[in-house]
């Protein structure tokens, strides 16, 4: 066990892989994580019907309790912009219309960014909170994980971004960074894949596609909570 930690172990064995290969592991995993997401936001949904159904000594929604429409509107019209924003940049990047994709991201994350700074100020222009009935209950609960699930997500861009410009001047059909300078090591010879630059894309399409699934499920979340 000692001989994995030497700075002598050969790491030929793991350099130079094919990009391809994590870019169909970036692909599964955007895919796997917006089936959890799913799953965890059935939940609220769940809740939300059963509740209603329910509705124990008329407490499920009393008079007072009444989410605002605005306020919801407006944070979820800026998650479905920076969505937006972020598959077209997707294209401009496969495209390697580098700069437009930046361009779009910023203002993307701009977007996200200022919904939840709006979220956390329609919490507080609410005339409930989360104790006045069921129906408040799973609005605070529901709204709650979705700001962190939008959060996590806004990492993500921010993370994206910072690469893309870190990359920037750097050919996509070659590897033209310093060896190990992708991986965090460099004391390596050499690249854990072919060509760093080349993932820019593919984390960007999986972003995309996880930032539209959720951007989706914040329009389901507004018509139920806010419509419904």
């Amino acid at each position: 066990m000692t001989e994995l930690a030497q700075h002598t172990t050969d790491y030929e064995i793991v350099e130079g892989e094919a990009p391809e290969v994590l870019a169909r592991n970036l692909s599964a995993a955007s895919q796997l994580l917006a089936s959890a997401t799913a799953f965890f936001f059935v939940a609220f949904l769940f809740a939300y019907f059963y509740l209603r159904s329910l509705d124990n000594a008329g407490l499920w929604k009393p008079k007072h309790v009444d989410a605002s429409v605005t306020w919801g509107t407006i944070v979820t019209f800026l998650f479905v912009a920076s969505a937006i924003l972020v598959r077209f940049g997707a294209v401009d990047q496969k495209a390697d219309r580098r700069p437009a994709w930046r361009l779009k991201g910023v203002i993307a994350l701009a977007c996200g960014l200022v919904a939840l700074v709006l979220q956390c100020v329609a919490w507080t222009q609410q005339s409930f909170g989360p104790a006045d009935g069921g129906y408040a209950s799973v609005f605070f609960g529901w709204t709650a994980f979705l700001f962190l699930f939008v959060l996590g997500t806004m990492l993500w861009l921010e993370m994206t971004l910072a690469t893309s410009f870190r990359y920037g001047k750097q050919p996509m059909g070659e590897a033209a960074v310093a060896p190990g300078h992708a991986s965090g090591d460099p004391g390596r010879m050499g690249h854990d894949i072919r060509n760093p630059v080349a993932l820019n894309t593919a984390e960007l399409l999986a972003l995309s596609f996880y930032w539209t699934f959720l951007a989706g499920i914040a329009v389901v979340s507004w018509i139920i909570l806010y419509l419904v």
